[in-house]
């Protein structure tokens, strides 16, 4: 592992002394370093793998990373990343609810178009294959969207398939 860390610290510095010939800068302090794994591993890494040394920063290894919005753990599970998204969306459907009754029915769609779709929406393709487990976590929040769209309750029964249909 600390041959792979060496060259993994060589490769770095000279990215960096690229940038810096091309007038731009490495930046060390948002510099996260994964050392991943499967989960069934015999020894997963996760925060326990080795630091790496570039030039007088040290950047330690982490069981969580965040690429392009995205947060994968050190097994590559995206169920961080699920949880994420999810606690964020449902923040603001709780923020929505409050403001509900004084909106209209389309300004309500496309607030939470804009504040919650869009978020699942971006970067959905690494969710390609995904366990179902993690996948219903979505599908159970975009259905409190959709509740929250149609002024529907939680336990109201035969509208899930309307919803649907309607609101796809």
């Amino acid at each position: 592992m600390t041959s792979a860390a060496s060259r993994l610290e060589h490769c770095i510095t000279d990215v960096g002394s690229w940038m810096s010939a091309n007038r731009l800068k490495l930046n060390t302090d948002k510099t996260e370093l994964l050392w991943a794994g499967s989960k069934f591993s015999n020894v997963p890494l996760g925060n326990l793998g080795p630091s790496l040394q570039l030039g007088i920063d040290t950047v330690t290894a982490s069981d969580h990373v965040r690429v392009l919005g995205v947060t994968f753990s050190c097994d590559l599970s995206l169920e961080k990343h699920v949880s994420n998204v999810c606690s964020t969306c449902f923040y603001w459907l709780r923020q929505l609810r409050r403001v509900r009754r004084s909106l209209d029915a389309e300004s309500v769609l496309t607030l939470v178009h804009a504040f919650v779709t869009s978020r699942v929406d971006y970067c959905n393709a690494v969710l390609a294959g995904a366990p179902r487990y993690i996948t219903d976590k979505l599908q159970r929040m975009l259905n409190a969207a959709a509740r929250l769209v149609t002024g529907t309750r939680k336990f109201d029964r035969g509208l899930e398939r309307l919803l649907h249909d309607d609101l796809h």
